[in-house]
């Protein structure tokens, strides 16, 4: 059948819609992990009429009002807007149709290429519609989709592939004799608007540096043009190095362990090497059960050979590279494929101090990878041809084994109890997933108010404290046993134990702000047990200045008030020079009768000796009494 220029788009919305079909059974599913932090208690995000400034602050609510990710976060408060609350379907449904419209802007970019690297137009046509039907359908992309705050992965994913599009078009017209400019200046509105999603944005250069380097070779009809895209390239390249040795890798590079995790930088990067070759893996075999989704069980690689897969997997992944680069004129799309691959990887994979692995890092780079794949099973079938019938029969088979695991694994993800189980059962050794199990349990008893799902919860954190030893479930299930009512003396003291003894990391750190917003919440926790655990974790760990004052806050509105004192005076000698915050929080203080603390605060504010900010915030929570 002619794919003509009508029919393509046909066809594209017809794809589109078959991918959305193959998702339809996780729309069920809640919401998960970091949605819960991003989403759920950012009140931010829920705006119930339809306001301009609500929306406006809403946009701008990412990381306490950084104002990064604007796009993604609008979005969210408009699904709450329309679903009228925080309806995890709706938020879902908005993902899927973010999802198809990649795959059908995906299309359209797949044919350019293609046509670009001299395929004819038939022939690109229908490529491009199977290259993005099978990056759609891949099982890995259930997580990405499905798990709600990833949608800012997920849009950064859709304005870069529309930027790589217009690119596309602006050296086709340039190859043409022309100049592009239109098609040049729709790619710098699309890679704008990926800005405002998230910072994986940035990478598009390396992406256009990889068509260069393969399929478009610098080509144009206009001598000056294609020596001006070198020069430009060059000068990328230089001020992109000296930017990354010069200002990345000092401010991120620790040779002890990062901040609130248990790796160094050195490590972090071995450990990538085997995080690489796992999500290829992964890609490769598609399998559910190799999809886990939870990886803070993932050994660090401490040198090159502990574990003893780390330099194997570096020699893998440099033998990869070698090989593309190699063949970037014999075959330019299987070598862009891996150069697009890797560059997807550049900022996740490197030495920003991020969790070491995450599934929906692989959203872009999945398209390089399944072009990659492609142009390997084209060659092999130019080398062992095969009759049409068995070719289509091949490639049929391939397509519906992907499609059933896809359907397979977004049924597991359709219900949050069913993909708690899975998770368990593949990682009985990870926090974060009887976490996760005992959580999706407490949301339905929280839904229901059938106390059988918060028993099973209960159950749920004694059994993960039986296979790992883990603040997180102590502390859930003291939480969860006080909702009960049958929480004892020896559940707060092995919760006390554990802490004690837990490495200084941020997740062990977070557990008494999780008891702190449940007691905010209503929940019935014993205050004075909490503050027992704060202390345990002031002795262990640092906190944050703004966290200082919280916790002071919090203390001090307790029976045992006392206690604050410290928390205050520690604040006080963190703050920035002339914060007006000490200031504003002496004078609550004297106000309710605490002149000798108040007198504290003052004397450290003035030894700072500092001129007073004006731009700072004032905003603190009210002391009271």
């Amino acid at each position: 059948m002619l794919l003509t220029p009508i029919r393509f788009p046909a066809f594209s919305l017809l794809l589109t819609l078959l991918v959305m079909l193959l998702f339809f059974p996780a729309l069920s599913g809640d919401f998960v992990l970091d949605d819960g932090i991003n989403i759920l208690q950012n009140y931010v995000l829920r705006v119930e009429v339809f306001n301009i400034d609500d929306f406006i602050n809403a946009a701008l609510s990412f990381h306490d009002g950084n104002g990064s990710r604007a796009l993604p976060m609008l979005s969210f408060a408009v699904d709450h807007w329309r679903a009228g609350g925080m309806e995890a379907g709706a938020f879902k449904t908005t993902n899927l149709l973010i999802h198809a419209a990649t795959t059908f802007c995906l299309a359209f970019f797949f044919r350019r290429l293609l046509t670009l690297a001299d395929w004819p137009p038939q022939r690109a046509a229908w490529g491009a519609l199977l290259l993005a039907l099978v990056w759609a359908i891949h099982p890995l992309q259930i997580s990405s989709v499905m798990y709600v705050v990833q949608r800012m992965q997920t849009m950064v994913s859709l304005f870069i592939v529309l930027a790589l599009w217009a690119y596309l078009a602006m050296r086709q017209a340039q190859m043409e004799g022309g100049r592009g400019r239109w098609q040049g200046g729709l790619m710098l509105l699309c890679w704008g608007v990926a800005f405002t999603c998230k910072e994986d944005a940035a990478l598009l250069p390396l992406y256009m540096l990889a068509l260069e380097l393969t399929v478009l070779g610098f080509r144009a009809g206009q001598p000056k043009v294609a020596q001006g895209l070198r020069q430009s390239f060059g000068l990328i390249i230089l001020l992109g190095g000296l930017v990354y040795c010069a200002v990345v890798v000092p401010h991120f590079w620790h040779w002890d362990a990062y901040p609130g995790r248990d790796f160094s930088t050195p490590e972090r990067l071995l450990t990538q090497a085997r995080v690489l070759l796992m999500y290829l893996g992964q890609i490769v075999f598609p399998l559910p059960d190799r999809m886990p989704f939870i990886y803070d069980n993932l050994a660090i690689s401490r040198s090159l050979w502990q574990p003893w897969i780390t330099l194997p997997a570096l020699l893998l992944l440099l033998a990869l590279l070698l090989w593309a680069w190699r063949w970037r004129d014999r075959r330019p799309l299987f070598a862009l494929g891996v150069l697009l691959f890797f560059a997807g990887h550049f900022m996740t994979s490197n030495v920003i101090g991020l969790e070491l692995a995450f599934e929906h890092r692989n959203h872009f780079p999945l398209i390089g990878a399944v072009l990659a794949l492609g142009d390997l099973l084209l060659l092999a079938s130019q080398r062992w041809p095969l009759s049409r019938g068995l070719a289509a029969s091949v490639l049929g088979g391939i397509l519906v084994l992907l499609g059933a695991a896809t359907v397979s694994h977004a049924y597991t993800w359709g219900d949050s109890i069913r993909h708690g189980q899975q998770v368990v059962g593949l990682l009985p050794t990870s926090t974060r997933a009887w976490t996760q199990l005992g959580g999706a349990y407490f949301d339905r008893y929280k839904a229901t108010q059938d106390e059988a799902y918060l028993i099973k919860a209960i159950e749920t954190n004694e059994q993960g404290l039986q296979q790992v030893t883990s603040p997180s479930l102590a502390s859930n299930l003291v939480i969860y046993k006080s909702l009960l009512g049958t929480v004892t003396e020896a559940d707060w003291q092995r919760f006390f134990d554990i802490l004690r003894s837990a490495p200084p990391n941020w997740q062990n750190r977070f557990v008494i702000w999780t008891m702190m917003n449940n007691i905010d919440r209503g929940f019935a926790i014993d205050k004075s047990k909490l503050i027992e655990a704060i202390e345990i974790v002031n002795k262990r760990f640092s906190f944050r200045t703004d966290e200082y004052l919280r916790i002071a806050v919090f203390i001090f509105k307790s029976p045992a008030k006392e206690k604050a004192l410290p928390y205050f005076v520690r604040f006080a000698e963190l703050a920035t020079p002339g914060d007006p915050m000490v200031l504003k929080i002496s004078k609550e203080l004297a106000a309710v009768g605490h002149d000798d603390w108040a007198r504290q605060l003052e004397a450290i504010a003035k030894a700072k000796s500092a001129p007073i900010n004006a731009a700072s915030a004032l905003k603190a929570p009210p002391i009271g009494n």
